[in-house]
């Protein structure tokens, strides 16, 4: 989560000359971590909690429901960061064909969206928690394969963009199911795997045992990657050893997580209260650098791409600040009020849609 406000200060301030430097490369490759990061968590996050409650949610109870809306908010939170204007009408009357593409366009949030809703969908279908974990193994294999296939198809002339673009980022997709939902599909395997460790008092020893796959990976991808392989192997999109490549560093990443937890108290630290308002903190800060709220303007707009790194740094590490007060009084108000917080988030709602749609 913090990374990822660095990321998006970094790209809508840094002045362009800096970002052709050999450090930025560096920089733009740890960021390029973020968002398989994301996926992968969600992935882990959805097999752990994905066991309780499951006769529930196959009668369509209350928990069945429940998890439905939380995944559509996250997709349609997705959408509304696209919107053209903060106006259905003058989304009809004024946005251009570019408007329109950058909206249909497949961002992070919908990514995990539908990946979350696949996940929803298998537990459910299928009772077998064995079955299930293949399921998923057989999913990953599958995407893996497919994906370069489905990147050379335009999937928009034969269904609408709000679809089409899923498939492949043809029309400006940064991140379509094919390949990426493989990162959450990983995760869920992963979780799988982690939580029999742990319950099999094995958890030290699978984690490192990991660590050191992962390592072997991420190192086998950079060597794939040197120069020393072909040009028709290495130039394939989207290549399965960039993926496999990512996700090394991620489970790298992992270990040094959990040896961090393992040796300190993180549960009541400020990179908690962050993670458990994500959504609000990805939606809030996207909103302060991208939002039309100067005289039409967004701040990335008004300021540009002019800020020299120092710059970048003091802006990113004040906008972290404001991201972690708002997302410890936000927690604190759920906390302490939670009626009245669930109330407020449905007036707020209803106020935004009508406004949307009057006016």
């Amino acid at each position: 989560m913090l990374i990822m406000v660095e990321v998006h200060v970094f790209n809508a301030f840094l002045l362009p000359e800096l970002k052709q430097t050999g450090w930025f490369s560096i920089l733009n490759f740890i960021n390029g971590l973020v968002a398989p990061s994301f996926l992968f968590v969600s992935g882990f996050a959805f097999q752990v909690s994905s066991t309780g409650k499951l006769d529930e949610m196959r009668k369509f109870g209350n928990a069945f429901w429940k998890k439905m809306i939380r995944i559509f908010q996250i997709i349609i939170i997705g959408y509304a960061l696209h919107l053209p204007y903060y106006s259905f009408s003058k989304i009809i009357r004024k946005s251009t064909q570019q408007q329109l593409e950058s909206f249909f366009a497949v961002d992070v949030l919908q990514c995990i969206g539908f990946g979350l809703l696949f996940l929803y969908a298998a537990r459910l279908l299928i009772k077998s928690d064995k079955f299930y974990h293949y399921f998923l193994i057989v999913s990953l294999v599958v995407v893996t394969l497919i994906s370069p296939l489905l990147w050379k198809i335009d999937f928009n002339q034969y269904v609408h963009p709000l679809i089409g673009n899923y498939f492949n980022r043809m029309h400006g997709s940064l991140f379509p199911i094919f390949p990426w939902i493989n990162f959450l599909l990983a995760g869920g395997i992963f979780a799988k795997y982690f939580v029999d460790a742990r319950e099999r008092n094995k958890e030290e020893k699978f984690i490192r045992t990991s660590a050191a796959a992962g390592l072997i990976a991420l190192l086998l991808g950079h060597l794939f990657y040197s120069g020393l392989f072909p040009l028709s192997l290495t130039s394939i999109l989207p290549n399965p050893v960039f993926f496999i490549e990512r996700l090394g560093y991620i489970i790298v990443i992992f270990f040094f997580c959990w040896i961090v937890d393992r040796k300190s108290d993180v549960k009541n630290s400020f990179v908690m209260d962050a993670s458990r308002e994500s959504l609000l903190v990805y939606w809030l800060h996207l909103i302060i650098i991208y939002g039309m709220f100067w005289s039409g303007k967004s701040l990335a707009n008004k300021i540009g791409m002019t800020m020299n790194v120092a710059e970048a740094v003091i802006s990113t590490i004040t906008l972290i600040a404001l991201m972690i007060i708002a997302a410890k009084l936000w927690g604190w108000v759920k906390k302490k009020h939670k009626n009245y917080s669930s109330l407020f988030v449905k007036v707020l709602t209803i106020v935004l849609l009508t406004v949307f749609f009057v006016f």
